[in-house]
């Protein structure tokens, strides 16, 4: 099946998609933003300040995604030998690193007035610091290591030690008492959160997913043009 992933078939595909992509995420984050900003009723507790949480848990559910896949596919490229999953998985952290970030620091700002403080050791908070280190030192880690073989392994064990922290991150408002109350949002039962606001919140996922992977395909286009100039193009 790895031969799907071929790059000179994967551009063909890839360097078509963009354009689309922006045009969907115009659309749906529009509408993300309407039914956010506009259309979702205030918290009787934190009232507007409560719509940070449309950009906030967003963002930190892309970077735990994010950094998921990232770790799957440098597993599956360590262990088949494909260097074009490593590609995938270069190309797909620039987006995780960026909404980590944009996670912190709303959670920040949302921390302020909610809790009265703007940065607090929070289990949750710190470990979502933590993810943001293994981000940077998985990036870091491709720039320092020129030799391909180098930067396959170094990256791989990076994943395999952060992926350790997702759980931790996920888990941590029911192991320990942090300031984040405990999940809104369950699969398997009843969730806790309002339609009215649970709606606008998985638009603007949607509309953060969508633009994480128009920052994807322009990186792994980018790097596939590389490729090609160097003529790799047999990787």
């Amino acid at each position: 099946m790895f031969k799907y992933f071929n790059p000179n078939k994967v551009f063909f595909i890839t360097s078509k998609a963009p354009k689309y992509v922006l045009i969907l995420f115009i659309i749906v984050f529009t509408i993300g933003l309407i039914e956010s900003l506009i259309l979702s009723p205030e918290d009787y507790k934190q009232s507007h300040s409560v719509r940070i949480m449309y950009v906030h848990v967003p963002a930190a559910w892309i970077t735990l995604g994010i950094f998921s896949t990232i770790t799957l596919f440098s597993v599956f490229g360590y262990i088949f030998k494909n260097p074009n999953f490593f590609l995938i998985s270069k190309s797909l952290a620039p987006s995780g690193f960026i909404f980590n970030i944009i996670a912190l620091v709303t959670g920040s700002i949302w921390g302020k007035p909610t809790w009265g403080t703007w940065w607090a050791w929070d289990a949750r908070i710190t470990s979502m610091l933590i993810l943001a280190l293994f981000y940077g030192i998985y990036l870091l880690a491709w720039r320092i290591y020129q030799t391909q073989d180098q930067a396959f392994k170094v990256t791989t064990i990076i994943t395999i030690l952060g992926i350790i922290n997702i759980p931790i991150i996920k888990y941590s408002v029911d192991w320990w008492n942090t300031l984040h109350q405990p999940a809104s949002i369950n699969i398997l039962s009843k969730s806790s959160i309002h339609e009215s606001m649970l709606f606008p919140l998985i638009i603007m996922t949607a509309a953060f997913a969508l633009f994480s992977l128009l920052i994807f395909l322009m990186k792994y286009n980018t790097e596939l043009i590389k490729i090609k100039n160097k003529g790799l193009d047999r990787l």
